[in-house]
């Protein structure tokens, strides 16, 4: 270890400890206790490691670890650690721990992509593909709503109306709602061609998420015409998943469905709506002629790129052999 400093490393702490440690410090939603519950239920093992001072809890990383075909185990850290940026003696105990317990559960590489939009010094490794968008916006919402509807393009005002008079309502959806939801992802699926999880994903992310989660439904008459899901964790809100009906699409249930997320989430407490992923790109200028782009850049929000990822490699042999097959798979889809 490149030295401690007084620190010490507490393997899986108690829950309300860490659930303490991802608020004081800001942490993002995927380094919460709720969705490491998540990813354990599909697949993954879970381990998070804390580091203390004086029996505090300062900083920590929850680690997914998958074995993989070819009898390969992956490492990976997402949106973390959760630490002061600025306690850099803190984040190198914390990553020699990470590199340290990766390596001793047999993983290949692990993998760690910060919630920054720097790559802090102190994580180690080359370069990586990143696993969650790289590229991002934000929407503002510590203003008022008067000056949030205001600072969006005039189009995207006057569909947020338009949804309105042509009687669109927006209602927040239950478990009782995952089968409509899933539904209109499978729909979404087809004609979009994008991979989606299985219907007990959704069910369970929005029950163990509980009052951080919340799903919203646009209907006209009694039929439901798009979905959204949405998180809230400390002052940022995030959209999810979202799926669409192929019917009425010109009453613009997108827009009424996303105003109505932002204003939930400013009711918490949120500072940002998170509009999740802008698709490939890695600058504004490339996204600007990918229809995902045009529609959330609409909401006028700030463009926001992420820091990347960095890989660790423990076996550079079986690194390759990923690398070939993640290639491969990628041809294999088009």
């Amino acid at each position: 270890m490149r030295g401690m400093d007084g620190f010490h490393i507490v393997e899986n702490p108690d829950a309300d400890a860490w659930d303490e440690l991802i608020a004081t410090q800001h942490g993002h939603l995927l380094q919460t206790r709720a969705w490491g519950e998540l990813k354990t239920r599909f697949g993954w093992r879970v381990t998070r490691l804390a580091l203390a001072r004086d029996d505090a809890l300062i900083a920590g990383a929850q680690m997914l670890v998958r074995d993989l075909p070819l009898g390969l185990r992956f490492a990976y850290v997402p949106r973390g650690p959760v630490a002061d940026a600025n306690d850099h003696a803190a984040l190198t105990a914390l990553d020699d721990a990470l590199v340290a317990h990766a390596c001793a559960c047999g993983a290949f590489v692990l993998r760690v992509e910060p919630n920054a939009f720097a790559m802090p010094n102190e994580i180690l490794g080359v370069p990586a593909p990143t696993i969650q968008p790289q590229t991002t916006i934000h929407v503002d919402l510590t203003r008022d709503l008067a000056t949030i509807l205001a600072q969006m393009k005039p189009k995207w005002r006057y569909n947020i109306r338009l949804a309105e008079r042509k009687g669109v309502t927006v209602r927040e959806g239950k478990v009782c709602d995952i089968g409509l939801f899933y539904h209109l992802l499978e729909i979404t699926r087809t004609r979009d061609q994008f991979a989606i999880h299985s219907r007990d994903y959704y069910r369970a992310a929005l029950d163990l998420l509980g009052e951080c989660a919340q799903l919203f439904i646009a209907e006209h008459a009694g039929d439901a015409l798009a979905a959204i899901f949405v998180t809230a964790v400390g002052d940022e809100a995030i959209y999810l998943f979202g799926a669409s009906s192929n019917e009425q699409r010109e009453r613009m249930p997108n827009h009424a469905l996303h105003w109505a997320a932002m204003q939930w989430a400013k009711a918490r407490g949120c500072a940002r709506y998170d509009l999740w992923g802008l698709g490939a790109t890695t600058n504004a200028d490339e996204s600007a002629a990918h229809g995902l782009y045009q529609f959330k850049q609409g909401f006028g929000g700030t463009f926001v790129q992420y820091a990347g990822a960095r890989d660790v490699i423990f076996s550079h042999w079986k690194y390759a052999l990923y690398a070939r097959a993640v290639a491969w798979r990628r041809g294999a889809l088009g």
